[in-house]
């Protein structure tokens, strides 16, 4: 059988993943906090038809000769660069300016986001818009070296009679909540999570990842410390997808998934040439 065939047909499958990577990048043009893949194609390995020669007697040296194979999806590669901002006026909307992500709990586990939509739920806890729950620190807990220990959901608890009238949350992360004994209180801290690689974290729905082997150890802080970023309330991070470059990629991938389809149709008119040569 021709190897083209197999060439063309390795090349539908590397295109349509990349069509599949732009079609998702470009639906989540307007998502809070979602970062945008790009593809990456290597290609496989080659058959050798006659291996490299040595130069000796008189004679130069020759070099291999190798027939590709196809074509393969080396990785889809996240990109992290920072969204652009928007304004909503809402104090529990959060925007991380620079690096780290939100730090947010379900159940035992843990999983991290840039998407800063946040809100209070009805036992006061400032959960996601998917429910999770924001982690933070005590007022005092965070910069020790237990950070990763004392770290726990944020919630208002208020002391016994009194009501909580106003709160802001400050570029540091310092959640500060004014009561109706007119006395301000600091009811928490939000988290900040910084990873050495985040381009190894996992894609897990909802606009969050889990670390991986290759993302690094979460290193778990809040906002200004070290290579973190500050907050800024009242602000959401937008997508990082550039619809520009996206339909530029929609085409490219058309145009390979076509050229691709034209290899296959040339393969099995020769096919069919070679069966008719007796007839």
């Amino acid at each position: 059988m021709l190897r083209s065939l197999f060439s063309g047909i390795s090349g539908l499958r590397a295109n349509q993943t990349m069509l599949d990577v732009t079609g998702n990048n470009i639906a989540n043009a307007n998502t809070v906090g979602f970062k945008a893949s790009t593809t990456v194609f290597q290609d496989t390995l080659s058959q050798v038809m006659r291996g490299a020669g040595a130069a000796g007697a008189g004679n130069g040296g020759t070099n291999p000769i190798q027939v590709g194979l196809g074509v393969q999806v080396a990785a889809t590669r996240g990109n992290f660069t920072q969204g652009s901002a928007q304004t909503t006026g809402a104090a529990t909307d959060l925007m991380i300016q620079g690096d780290g992500m939100f730090v947010l709990g379900s159940g035992n586990e843990r999983v991290y986001s840039r998407a800063g939509a946040f809100t209070w739920d009805e036992n006061g806890n400032l959960v996601s818009s998917s429910g999770k729950k924001v982690q933070g620190y005590a007022p005092g807990d965070a910069g020790g070296a237990l950070v990763d220990v004392n770290l726990d959901s944020l919630a208002a608890n208020l002391p016994a009679g009194v009501e909580m009238t106003s709160y802001s949350i400050g570029a540091d992360g310092v959640l500060r909540g004014t009561f109706s004994d007119d006395v301000q209180r600091d009811i928490g801290i939000v988290a900040i999570a910084d990873f050495t690689n985040p381009a190894g974290l996992e894609r897990v729905g909802e606009t969050a990842f889990r670390a991986t082997a290759n993302s690094g150890t979460p290193e778990l802080g809040v906002a200004g410390q070290g290579s973190r970023g500050d907050l800024m309330g009242g602000t959401l991070e937008m997508s990082n997808v550039d619809l520009s470059a996206e339909f530029t990629n929609l085409i490219l991938a058309q145009r390979g998934f076509q050229a691709s389809s034209r290899v296959i149709t040339t393969s099995d008119q020769v096919l069919e040439e070679l069966v008719n040569i007796k007839r």
